[in-house]
């Protein structure tokens, strides 16, 4: 498990540095204004769509249905199914496009006339993204599930570095247009590093007859996921058009906070589809061990992380971004952010628990009284607490999915998430009161630095994931 994991985090990583690398280049080039917010609103759905798949969407449904079949039959189900995707990808990009305006206006219904023109025309270009982003998922199926994770983990380092390269070298003469185009040039070279590999594989595009009924049997699968990530990404939709109504700025700066805190999510998000792949081909009570192994490290590789950015989010923000540090809301906002981390890194392990059973309902009925509880929270805390208020509301709803989903596949006795979450509370509150409302950077850095490798090691000798 770690062997995989360490090699698809270092995938990762770079593609999402290069992600937080994009949104950096793009605050230092363009400001956190209307400009930016309106590239920001017209590229959440394209983005919404490459995390969801990123995060396991299509694979989750689609793994185990692969798994099942010989080698024969992979092939001929893969092949079979190919060319359905592709035209859900062309019918899915056409909405996008064509109901831009509508979408733009939804999701930052804050903006003013010409950003929203501008966020508009962006997104019509953007929705070109979709093919690429699908085929790439469909195509990395094969390839995990000969536990080869590390090709498939460079989609997001593939996206990104085309508007990295655009911003880094253009910087604020760049234009809407010139950043749209390259992330479509990013969408295009993710499928086209899996191609050859896909190949080797059996994937054959031009032969269509696949199997009878293969189409409802995964569709059956993934109904259940969709709606899910339908909810996920309408509580992130939520988010931005609340930050929209809470002044200029607020949408960059909302989304800026969310991507320097996803960078800790790396590992995890490894370590979900490596797990994922294992529990697969498991029975029931081998199943179990793995996912306390799976939660274990989990907690190892947020926690440190999280205590970190808390204790530090004034410094980082003040040498990442030093015109926008001053009189700026983005180290409270980052701090309040990264405590849902903590929790937030169980849910993932705990569906994918239940995703290797074949059961995509129990997750989704969890998720949804979670998101519930944040979308209500989300109509109130903001306009009481501000920009804190929106994280909130995020830790709220991973709260209530956690314990929905731990009381629900009977788990709450047989894991030892009081002791854990218990300990996380008390690092991280010692984090926001001793090393936060340091004034001095020089002084704080190295103190959440030197707290947070403290506490990894002490949780490492705790947990012993790798027992």
């Amino acid at each position: 498990m770690f062997n995989s994991t360490l090699w698809l985090t270092l995938a990762t990583l770079a593609g999402l540095g290069l992600g937080f690398a994009r949104e950096w280049l793009l605050v230092a080039a363009w400001g956190a204004g209307s400009r930016s917010d309106a590239f920001l609103v017209a590229l959440f759905l394209p983005e919404a769509l490459r995390m969801t798949l990123a995060a396991g969407l299509l694979g989750a449904a689609a793994l185990p249905l692969y798994l099942q079949r010989d080698e024969l039959a992979r092939s001929r189900w893969l092949n079979g199914l190919s060319p359905w995707l592709l035209l859900i990808a062309i019918l899915l990009a056409g909405l996008l496009a064509l109901g831009a305006p509508l979408w733009c206006r939804l999701i930052g219904p804050g903006l003013a006339s010409e950003a929203q023109h501008e966020a508009s025309a962006s997104l019509q270009l953007l929705a070109l993204c979709a093919p690429g982003f699908l085929l790439h998922a469909w195509l990395s199926i094969p390839l995990q599930a000969r536990e080869r994770f590390v090709l498939a983990g460079l989609g997001s380092l593939l996206f990104n570095l085309p508007p990295v390269l655009l911003l880094a070298l253009q910087g604020a003469a760049s234009s809407n247009t010139q950043l749209a185009l390259a992330c479509i040039a990013g969408s295009v070279l993710m499928p086209l590093a899996l191609v050859l590999a896909a190949g080797r594989l059996g994937w054959r595009p031009w032969h269509w007859r696949g199997e009878s009924g293969a189409g409802r049997e995964l569709l059956g699968r993934i109904g259940p996921l969709l709606a899910s990530n339908a909810a996920s990404q309408g509580l992130a939709l939520l988010e931005r058009l609340i930050a929209s109504l809470l002044g200029e700025g607020a949408v960059t700066w909302v989304n800026l906070a969310r991507k320097l805190v996803n960078l800790p999510l790396i590992a995890l998000m490894a370590l979900n589809q490596v797990l994922l792949g294992m529990m697969s081909g498991k029975t029931g009570g081998e199943r179990l061990p793995l996912l306390r192994r799976g939660l274990a490290a989990a907690t190892l590789l947020s926690l440190p992380a999280a205590v970190g950015l808390v204790g530090a989010s004034p410094t980082l923000v003040a040498l990442l971004l030093p015109q926008q540090a001053q009189n700026s809301p983005l180290p409270a906002l980052l701090a309040w952010f990264a405590i849902p981390l903590v929790f937030g890194a169980w849910n993932a392990m705990l569906a994918r628990y239940a995703y290797a059973a074949g059961d995509t309902r129990l997750p989704l009925r969890c998720e949804l009284l979670g998101s519930a509880a944040n979308a209500l929270l989300l109509g109130l805390l903001p306009f009481a607490l501000g920009l804190p208020g929106i994280a909130l509301a995020a830790l709220a709803g991973v709260l209530v999915t956690n314990v929905l989903l731990l009381k629900r596949q009977e788990l709450l006795h047989s894991l030892a998430w009081p002791a854990q979450w218990l300990a996380s509370l008390l690092m991280l509150v010692l984090a926001a009161v001793l090393l936060h409302p340091l004034s001095n950077p020089w002084l704080q850095l190295p103190l959440s630095t030197l707290y947070a490798a403290s506490c990894l090691a002490g949780l490492a000798l705790w947990l012993k994931p790798w027992r």
